[in-house]
């Protein structure tokens, strides 16, 4: 998945520090990190590539065992090809969740790409499926039911939520 306007909202909030540096301030949904647990105890791998650098995003995806975190990538293509290396996993087995237009190259490629409710028009456009839920807000968890439901096992996974 990207983050910044899948996992959050999109807004980056930058805290000027008396040195003249600043503290990036990311917020993170709940109900997506439980989907994102959920997605892990299912045995789904995870990971994001996204075109800043966050320590709060590292932290938020080790929080959450992600398996694969690439920051820095104003191209996500190779690092996608790199993890369909790393797995193995064809292309029709991989989802991808999306909201703006770097986002494009990989969701043409995937078996399921996912826009967020807001994602721009080309995104929902190239998009097998919209959620109703905004960035930051839940769109990240229905994308994982949505996975989940359609494997079936979306019931069984419901006995398993832990906090």
């Amino acid at each position: 998945m990207d983050v910044d306007g899948t996992m959050t909202d999109g807004g980056v909030t930058l805290l000027s520090q008396p040195d003249g540096s600043a503290l990036e301030i990311k917020t993170f949904d709940a109900h997506d990190g439980q989907g994102m647990t959920l997605a892990r105890t299912a045995g789904i791998r995870t990971g994001c590539i996204t075109g800043r650098e966050s320590g709060a995003l590292l932290r938020r995806a080790q929080e959450m065992n992600m398996e694969f975190i690439y920051m820095k990538r104003a191209v996500k293509i190779p690092a996608y090809e790199e993890i369909l290396q790393k797995t193995g996993v064809p292309e029709s087995a991989v989802a991808f969740v999306g909201d703006d237009l770097p986002d494009l190259p990989v969701m043409r490629r995937v078996g399921l790409a996912v826009a967020v409710g807001d994602a721009v028009l080309e995104v929902k456009k190239a998009a097998h499926f919209t959620t109703r839920a905004v960035a930051g807000r839940g769109a990240i968890r229905e994308t994982v039911e949505l996975i989940l439901k359609a494997k079936g096992i979306w019931e069984e996974m419901i006995d398993k939520a832990r906090a």
